[in-house]
């Protein structure tokens, strides 16, 4: 009685572990799933080559930027804006600052805007 006791345990022990294992496993899956479109490192390189030389590495402007009066990204005035006028700015243009539609595509102007989403948390 106590080995059939034991057996069960056992079985029961090793269905849960192995469905442990399993849920493990497939968990960066899923992350990966949900985060398909470019990843933080790369939409922070593109704004190191698209952006900062205006904007600075930050958001809060270059020493370039800041005598075109080009706006602190990290700002709540920028921060509110939604992400449609976001994107707008950055593939056509505003003031100064050149369209990138020509160059980007729409799921990298995404990123961009996502990417300075993210800005105000260093400031």
């Amino acid at each position: 009685m106590l080995r059939e006791k034991t057996r069960r345990f056992l079985a029961y022990a090793s269905t849960i572990l192995t469905v442990l294992v399993g849920a493990l496993l497939l968990l960066p899956v899923s992350n990966l799933r949900a985060n398909s479109g470019p990843d933080s490192t790369a939409s922070g390189e593109m704004f190191r080559t698209k952006c900062a030389m205006c904007h600075g590495q930050d958001g809060a402007g270059s020493s370039v930027g800041k005598s075109m009066n080009v706006p602190d990204l990290r700002s709540p005035v920028v921060q509110k804006l939604p992400d449609a006028e976001l994107a707008q700015i950055i593939s056509n243009g505003k003031g100064g600052m050149p369209s990138f539609k020509s160059s980007l595509s729409d799921d990298q102007i995404r990123a961009l805007v996502t990417h300075i989403r993210s800005l105000h948390q260093k400031k």
